[in-house]
């Protein structure tokens, strides 16, 4: 993740400061599941919880799991009063909006969907954190909540995006249609992924690691690049993105500014008593 982050600020160098915006989205992404998982790997953000399935397999067996809050952090960016399951949760909490905004600017979506499609987002991993802290089977309530969500995400992002990402043209299309079929199919795993951790206890925490870090290196420095790839050739003002640089404010003459304000004179000629003439 700390490479990724690295090679994706490097790469920004190569473009104008108002064709970086995809750029600094996704190194962001793996900036934070990069800190997620140095906590991790330091045996911090997590937490036990009692299991609602007692196995007999020795991997999962006994009164608690560890829940790592912070990758539903890595996910969305609260509860740091939790310890190690707590991180990975807060992880996501940062992570998967900013890629959703990769990829939903990337079709030109109007602002009011791209919001209400994080915000549902959002509501998916509170609840994935929520039901993965909760004792009883009303987890699954709250798992059920958070499929709801998704599902209107992946209506969001299959349908309504696509639509849109069409009408800008073939390679803009081309581009949406790699890294939103990846990221579906990837997300999709992810509830599968937390059936068989936090909600089952079917799998060893050890084996959790795994599959969750799988699906995190997949959906974010792979996306990551496969999406900047794709956008080596497009401009930012074609998705609607009108980004100014300081050098760059419309309607003003850099050398007409620079004049007018040097030494107090204006345009107009100044007479011996101050007053000023046409």
């Amino acid at each position: 993740m700390g490479a990724a982050t690295l090679i994706f600020i490097g790469l920004s160098f190569r473009k104008p400061r108002t064709h970086r915006i995809f750029h600094y989205i996704t190194a962001g992404i793996t900036l934070v599941a990069a800190i997620a998982y140095f906590t991790l790997a330091s045996n911090l953000g997590w937490t036990p919880i009692d299991v609602e399935f007692r196995r007999t397999n020795p991997l999962v067996r006994g009164r608690n799991r560890e829940v790592f809050y912070v990758r539903y952090i890595d996910w969305y960016v609260i509860l740091n009063s939790f310890r190690r399951s707590t991180v990975t949760g807060i992880s996501r909490f940062i992570t998967t909006p900013l890629l959703l905004l990769d990829l939903l600017l990337t079709a030109g979506l109007p602002w009011p969907t791209i919001l209400v499609t994080i915000l549902l987002d959002w509501v998916m991993v509170v609840t994935g954190l929520v039901g993965a802290l909760v004792r009883s089977s009303y987890k699954w309530g709250y798992f059920a909540f958070g499929c709801v969500a998704f599902f209107g995400v992946a209506w969001n992002v299959t349908w309504v995006a696509r639509k849109h990402s069409r009408a800008l043209g073939a390679d803009i299309h081309r581009t949406y249609i790699i890294c939103g079929v990846w990221t579906i199919f990837l997300w999709f795993l992810y509830p599968v992924a937390w059936g068989l951790c936090e909600g089952g206890n079917v799998i060893s925490p050890d084996s959790e690691a795994a599959f969750y870090g799988t699906l995190d290196v997949l959906a974010k420095p792979v996306f990551g690049a496969l999406l900047l790839w794709g956008h080596r050739d497009i401009d930012p003002v074609r998705l609607a993105l009108h980004i100014r640089d300081y050098d760059n404010i419309p309607g003003v003459d850099s050398n007409q500014h620079s004049d007018k304000h040097h030494n107090g004179v204006t345009n107009g000629a100044v007479s011996s008593s101050g007053v000023e003439t046409a």
